[in-house]
């Protein structure tokens, strides 16, 4: 998977033991554009380096050790921290959920309707990086991006366990798609790991605002517990939707600045193919699960609100650090035509 969790940046423990956090430098700093102040109600910077250091530990494979017991103590402290906060999360979009349809063709309907009027569309930071921002600015933006990427393969194989078939199938087909049909070159997740390589990208935990690493702590959190299995549905679904237009303006941007194309294929192919994608979910795995129950449109509803203001606060946090003060307050501007009406990306 992408590094999203910052692995490189985690202490290599003995395996199955937990990695503590220590005291960092505050997330933000910038050797190129310096330290903004946090724009809004910024997640607390603490809190998101703990939960990125349990998932890179959750995440990844180990051995068992004589600690295991310690292990589930400390795990244990992570999910009520984990859990507190999503629920926060939660409560601050369950009013504008509830008032989603809850009849199947409903509340598709309110869902595609997300991508134009759902939080964080339009916003001018991408027309800016299409067609403004230098090198040192792009590489930064991709940098935070690199750092929040949560690993959409990882997180659909987790959110698809159980689920009723039809849903099921849907969201198999869209992780043989991630993982290139079997192809190693086709991999979406290495295709970010070239483009970090090739632009010499190094995403620590330090130096990662908190804004995108709670963007990918709650896309973590909602695949990872089976309570917000529904809520992942509509986290990853309006990634998929969202996607393309705001795809087509980055790579647009790096072609701008020299960027050669198979650096900047992982933009190039979510540009098109995830319009593909973002019909298929709503279609075969939306659709039907709210068809069979109505009451998970809610969960679904909730999920990708949520999803969308983590986005959403991590373009107020980047256009504060690449515009200055006060950029964070700049009024969203709607997308160049180029974008075929598709709003709303945040690097997966």
């Amino acid at each position: 998977m992408p590094d999203g969790y910052l692995a490189a940046d985690v202490p290599t423990p003995q395996p199955g033991t937990l990695p503590q956090p220590g005291t960092s430098p505050q997330p933000g700093t910038s050797p190129q554009l310096g330290t903004s102040p946090q724009p809004g109600a910024s997640p607390e910077p603490g809190l998101q380096q703990r939960l990125a250091l349990f998932n890179a530990t959750r995440f990844n494979p180990a051995l068992p050790t004589a600690t295991w017991r310690e292990d589930i103590a400390t795990q244990a402290e992570r999910l009520r921290e984990e859990g507190e906060w999503l629920e926060q999360r939660r409560g601050a979009v369950a009013g504008r959920a509830a008032a989603a349809p809850r009849d199947a063709d409903g509340f598709v309907a309110w869902f595609q309707e997300l991508e134009r009027t759902g939080p964080g569309q339009g916003d001018a930071l991408f027309t800016w990086l299409a067609d403004e921002a230098s090198l040192d600015e792009m590489r930064w933006f991709l940098t935070q991006e690199v750092a929040g990427e949560a690993g959409f393969d990882d997180l659909a194989a987790l959110t698809q366990v159980k689920l009723s078939q039809q849903a099921k199938l849907e969201v198999a087909r869209n992780y043989w798609d991630e993982m290139g049909r079997g192809n190693p070159k086709g991999m979406h997740g290495p295709m970010l790991e070239v483009i970090a390589d090739r632009l010499g990208l190094q995403p620590t935990l330090a130096t990662t605002v908190p804004e995108s690493l709670a963007l990918a702590n709650v896309m973590a959190g909602l695949a990872c517990n089976r309570r917000y299995a529904y809520h992942s549905i509509g986290a990853l679904g309006v990634i998929e939707q969202t996607a393309p237009s705001r795809a087509i303006l980055v790579a647009r941007g790096m072609k701008r600045l020299g960027i050669p194309p198979q650096d900047r294929h992982y933009f190039d192919l979510h540009a098109v193919l995830d319009i593909k994608h973002s019909e298929a979910w709503n279609a075969e795995a939306i659709h039907p699960l709210v068809a069979e129950n109505p009451a998970v449109a809610p969960a679904i509803a909730e999920g990708a609100l949520m999803r969308l203001e983590a986005g959403l606060a991590c373009f107020e946090r980047y256009r504060a650090e690449l515009w200055g003060e006060g950029a964070a307050l700049a009024a969203p501007a709607a997308q160049a035509s180029e974008s075929s009406g598709r709003r709303g990306f945040c690097v997966r």
